[in-house]
């Protein structure tokens, strides 16, 4: 499966979230959105990950961005990842795999020589018409947040000038 690109269109999703809900790529259309895709609840650098995305939110949202976190963990597995670390990001259960397939993140992985498939942890900007404004690949978490966070900045005060 192909990566998704820059300028590509994001592949639509309808997936359930923490707290019951269901999320729809379509309910962003006109909005700025970060979407980022997470290998698994409580672990040291997803955990870090999440809890600095619901740091920033205040900010995201006063730039009138949407942020949502994304992983194959069931939706029971977010609820208690939400409890313990008080987040506010919303996280969206793909237990499938699918969208994590259309998106090119679902990857073969190793570690200490053991080859499995897992997330590829992967940031991405998409813009209000659907399409993909920038990419993170292969993100190290530390300082990550930050950078997304004044790249999504000066991309959305160009869109409005």
């Amino acid at each position: 499966m192909a990566k998704v690109a820059m300028g590509d269109k994001a592949p639509d999703f309808k997936l359930p979230r923490d707290g019951g809900a269901t999320v729809a790529l379509s309910d962003y259309a006109g909005r700025w959105l970060v979407l980022f895709f997470y290998p698994k609840d409580d672990t040291s650098a997803c955990t870090a990950e999440a809890v600095d995305f619901s740091l920033r939110m205040k900010d995201f949202a006063a730039l009138g961005v949407d942020v949502l976190g994304l992983s194959p963990d069931p939706v029971k597995k977010h609820d208690k990842f939400v409890r313990k670390y008080e987040l506010v990001t919303p996280l969206v259960s793909d237990e499938e795999k699918a969208v994590c397939e259309a998106y090119g993140v679902w990857v073969e992985k190793s570690l200490y020589g053991r080859k499995y498939m897992g997330v590829e942890r992967t940031t991405l900007l998409i813009g209000p018409d659907g399409t993909v404004r920038r990419i993170w690949e292969k993100v190290k978490v530390p300082g990550h947040v930050d950078e997304v966070f004044e790249q999504t900045k000066t991309e959305v005060d160009a869109h409005r000038s």
